[in-house]
């Protein structure tokens, strides 16, 4: 693997520790839905399901 492609890996892992570390996660913990889902549940959600996408563009590039 590249020496880029595991700089943005890490990179990713790092903002994840941090977008998922507690202060943050209750700044998502509000009244409300969206989509029919509650705020919370649908942002942890969404960022993970983005996390995932990110991480498979980076490593898709690897293997070109």
């Amino acid at each position: 693997m590249k020496k880029r492609h595991e700089q943005k890996l890490v990179v990713l892992a790092l903002s994840l520790l941090l977008l998922f570390n507690i202060p943050f996660v209750l700044i998502f913990n509000l009244d409300g839905e969206i989509f029919g889902f509650p705020t919370f549940y649908f942002s942890l959600f969404l960022i993970w399901l983005l996390s995932i996408v990110i991480s498979y563009i980076i490593l898709s590039k690897h293997y070109e």
